[in-house]
C-alpha cells in the first residue's frame, strides 16, 4: 500500500481514538487485510471510523497496531510502498524503501466487534452542504455534561428540508437545507440527536464537494458513509428540547446593519469586555444608529455605525463571546436582528428567506 494512502487513512481513523480509552485494545488501529483491500478501523467504544483502500494482499488476516505511534511512524517514512508483515502474533515489521521498523501488536480477537448497520432510515445529502450546516451550528452545542442531551445536535429531515439545531441554554443555532429528500416508505421525518464530537469530526473529514453521503439512522445508532470512509456512532438517548416553543413569533423591533462592521466593532469592544467582571457588550439601537460599547476598570470602548431601525428603540447587553459566535456564523452581508425587550431573546435571521436562525439570551443590566 502506498505510504501516502496509508497515512491519509490513519489520519482519518485515528480521530476516533480516545485520549483515555476504557480498554487498552482501543489504543490501537485494527488492520484487516482481505482480497485486494485493507480496512483500517479505530473506535472509542461509541464512535467508530473505518477507512478502506486498495492494496496488494499476500495473506489475509487481522492485526492491531498502536494507533498513534504507528501513524507517526508512517508520517516519517519516505514516499513509497509500505509492507506490513506480522510474526507470531507478537510483532509486526513495517518496511518502506530502505526503512524497516517493528511494533508490538495486540490481539485482534480482543477488539470490539464492529457490525455495519444494515437497517434503518437512509437519507442522502450532499457532502459539502451537510458540512456547511454542521459548521454553522456546532458552536452552540453544550459542553456541560449535566444536560447530556444538549451535548448533541438535533437533525431533522423531512421530504422537503433538513435542519440541524443546537442549543446550550444561552443561545440556539438552527440551519436549514431546502431540497427534496427521499425517505423510506411510511416515514415522514427522520430525526436523531448526534453527539457534538461526532459532528466536529465530520466537519474535518467530509470532502468539500457535491458528492452524496448516506446517513443511516435507527433508534440508537447512526452511520455516515462517503467515498471509502464509514463513520458510525451511538446517538444520544432521550427527548431533545422542544426548541420550537422557545422561538418568539412576533417582535417589537427589527434592526439591519452591515454584518462586517458590527462584527469588527464587537471584536474590538470584546478586548475591553474581557477585562471586566462579566464580559459584557452593550448595544443601543435608536434613530438609525447602532452604538456598541463595553467597559472595565482599565477603560471603555464605544463605537457608532449606521443601522436601519424599524420599531421601538432598544438597549440590550450580551455576553461578548456568545454574540461574537453568532455574528461570526451569519453568512449574509446584512445582519438582521429582532427584539422584544432588553430582557427577552434576540433573534438573528436572514433579511429574506429562512435558511438560518440564531437566538441569544441577553444579560439583564438595563432597568
Amino acid at each position: 500500500m502506498n505510504s501516502q494512502d496509508l497515512l491519509e487513512g490513519l489520519n482519518i481513523v485515528t480521530r476516533a481514538l480516545s485520549p483515555r480509552p476504557a480498554k487498552q485494545i482501543l489504543e490501537g488501529v485494527l488492520i484487516s487485510a482481505e482480497e485486494n483491500r485493507v480496512m483500517m478501523t479505530c473506535s472509542d467504544g461509541s464512535l467508530t471510523i473505518e477507512y478502506t483502500n486498495a492494496a496488494s494482499v499476500q495473506e489475509e488476516g487481522q492485526t492491531v497496531l498502536p494507533g498513534r505511534i504507528f501513524t507517526e511512524m508512517i508520517r516519517k517514512m519516505p514516499s513509497g510502498t509500505v509492507t506490513i508483515t506480522e510474526q507470531d502474533h507478537r510483532s509486526a515489521t513495517i518496511r518502506c524503501m530502505k526503512n524497516r521498523s517493528s511494533l508490538a501488536v495486540m490481539n485482534p480477537a480482543e477488539y470490539p466487534e464492529i457490525n455495519p448497520m444494515k437497517t434503518g432510515s437512509a437519507v442522502k445529502i450532499q457532502q459539502n452542504k451537510f458540512k456547511d450546516m454542521i459548521s454553522h451550528v456546532v458552536f452552540a452545542i453544550a459542553t456541560d455534561e449535566s444536560r447530556q442531551i444538549l451535548t448533541g445536535s438535533l437533525l431533522e429531515v423531512n421530504r422537503s428540508e433538513a435542519r440541524l439545531v443546537a442549543l446550550d441554554g444561552f443561545r440556539l443555532a438552527m440551519y436549514k437545507l431546502f431540497q427534496p429528500f427521499e425517505l423510506p416508505a411510511g416515514v415522514d421525518v427522520v430525526s436523531a440527536v448526534i453527539p457534538g464530537k461526532v459532528l466536529n469530526e465530520l466537519t474535518k473529514i467530509l470532502p468539500d464537494d457535491d458528492a452524496f453521503c448516506t446517513l443511516l439512522v435507527d433508534k440508537g445508532r447512526m452511520q455516515c458513509t462517503f467515498g471509502n470512509i464509514r463513520l458510525s456512532s451511538v446517538l444520544l438517548a432521550g427527548e431533545y428540547i422542544d426548541y420550537r416553543r422557545i422561538l418568539p413569533s412576533d417582535f417589537k423591533t427589527e434592526a439591519l446593519a452591515n454584518k462586517s462592521n458590527v462584527q469588527d466593532a464587537i471584536e474590538r469592544a470584546s478586548l475591553m469586555a474581557r477585562e471586566g467582571k462579566n464580559n459584557l457588550i452593550k448595544m443601543s439601537f435608536r434613530d438609525d444608529v447602532l452604538k456598541i460599547s463595553s467597559n472595565a476598570e482599565l477603560g471603555d470602548v464605544e463605537e457608532e455605525m449606521e443601522a436601519s431601525l424599524n420599531g421601538e428603540p432598544i438597549d440590550i447587553a450580551f455576553n461578548a463571546r456568545y454574540i461574537t459566535d453568532v455574528i461570526r456564523n451569519v453568512p449574509d452581508e446584512e445582519l438582521c436582528m429582532k427584539f422584544n425587550s432588553s430582557v427577552s431573546p434576540c433573534v438573528v435571521v436572514p433579511q429574506k428567506g429562512n435558511d438560518y436562525l440564531y437566538l441569544i439570551l441577553p444579560v439583564r443590566v438595563f432597568q
